[in-house]
């Protein structure tokens, strides 16, 4: 066993288990962290098999950002999860039939397709002599130009429209209006008054 297999098995492993744990845990910030861990362990196999910058970039925004986020959202919010949890006997049966439904469109799709016998017969990745980085980006900004620009139109209206609908506006909510405090005037919030000595105001 060279050293290649035996860290693809080790990470491999490790990412079933984790992915296991996430939605085997009570606890949802345990989950969080497993799922954690699934990411770490998951770029780990993309590095092993020449794919660079797809694991830094599952490291850096899904552990990074998307992570954290779930565990923050977690921890700050106060989600009664045993009453989430009543309900789940009642939607088991249409689960587990959307959960088999998977399982054979899977099996299906591992079963037809074509595995090399030989390391020669597999095909690249990337052109020689290009790394992984360069081979990617030459095909985002070339042949998936426009579809990879529509991609960032499409997240871009899907954050205006969370932060739109997310945007309340309540009245008893005290907020700055920068265009009142820059014309407002000495003589509307001043007021002067002549004290006598030894008296209140």
């Amino acid at each position: 066993m060279t050293a290649a297999l035996f860290v693809f098995y080790v990470l491999a492993l490790v990412t079933v288990a984790a992915a296991v744990m996430v939605i085997a845990a009570r606890n949802p910030v345990h989950s969080v962290l497993f799922l954690i861990l699934a990411f770490f362990n998951s770029a780990g196999l993309l590095i092993l098999i020449g794919a660079e910058l797809v694991g830094m970039l599952l490291v850096v925004v899904y552990v990074g950002a998307v992570a954290v986020l779930f565990m923050f959202v977690v921890m700050m919010l106060d989600i009664n999860f045993v009453q989430l949890r009543e309900g789940f006997l009642q939607y088991l049966p249409l689960g587990a039939l959307v959960g088999l439904i998977l399982l054979l469109e899977l099996v299906m799709v591992i079963g037809t397709r074509a595995v090399p016998t030989t390391v020669a017969a597999m095909p690249q990745a990337t052109p020689p002599g290009v790394n992984n980085t360069e081979a990617l980006g030459r095909l985002l900004y070339t042949d998936y130009f426009y579809l990879f620009q529509a991609a960032g139109v499409i997240l871009l209206v899907a954050i205006i429209g969370a932060i739109t609908l997310t945007l309340r506006h309540r009245p008893d909510a005290r907020r700055q209006d920068i265009a009142a405090q820059v014309h407002r005037r000495p003589q509307d919030t001043l007021e002067v008054r002549k004290v006598r000595p030894r008296s209140g105001i």
